[in-house]
């Protein structure tokens, strides 16, 4: 549901009335579409590196969050267990009556997941908490990805918008709606269905 955009009292002074308050429509106008591109995500994940605070960790969510179509609240939710390095496999429990499943872990990933547990000490429990070992909320890494998402791409963006690009780049990479619907963990076809309407893929065969 788009925030509630800010009304401002005519009454108060010049300086606060110019201001731009951006609400979540605003963004959604801004940015034209509501899934992000793999280019943004790598420069994302590029960006936590080099400006988060906590940049390895920030940058992994956003990759796991990617390439695994994860909601945030399933994001926060892994555990070491759920990881199988060896074998190069995820497990996935989803949220909202969504169909868990396991994925395979791409190389690239498998390393970025070694070096965060090699550097944080952690090889059990959450896999994502802060400095003071409590685990990161779902509001902590949607505030996160709103003010890195701000300073790299130059508009907010919600954390569900990394679940649709991976929708959307699989329906682009032309992977059937059966293996995708099973990736992302749909129930219901019609919710990967929806994803066809983001992408140029259906018309692909028009010509004029």
């Amino acid at each position: 549901m788009p925030d509630s955009p800010l009304h401002l009292d005519p009454t108060a002074p010049r300086h606060i009335e110019s201001r731009t308050v951006r609400s979540r429509s605003d963004n959604d106008a801004a940015r034209g579409r509501q899934y992000l591109t793999r280019d943004e995500v790598h420069r994302l994940m590029r960006g936590a590196l080099k400006h988060s605070r906590h940049g390895q960790r920030d940058a992994l969510m956003i990759r796991l969050a990617f390439e695994h179509g994860l909601r945030v609240s399933e994001l926060v939710g892994l555990r070491w267990t759920a990881v199988e390095l060896s074998t190069h496999e995820l497990r996935i429990t989803r949220a909202k009556g969504s169909l868990n499943g396991t994925h395979p872990l791409q190389g690239d990933t498998v390393r970025a997941l070694k070096r965060y547990q090699r550097e944080s000490g952690r090889t059990g429990g959450l896999i994502f908490v802060n400095e003071r070992e409590a685990p990161v909320s779902a509001d902590g890494f949607r505030r996160a990805l709103h003010r890195l998402s701000e300073r790299v791409l130059g508009v907010k963006w919600h954390p569900h918008a990394l679940r649709h690009a991976c929708g959307v780049h699989l329906i682009n990479q032309g992977v059937d709606l059966r293996t995708v619907q099973q990736y992302l963990g749909h129930a219901n076809i019609q919710n990967t269905v929806a994803y066809t309407a983001l992408t140029g893929r259906p018309f692909e065969r028009l010509s004029f």
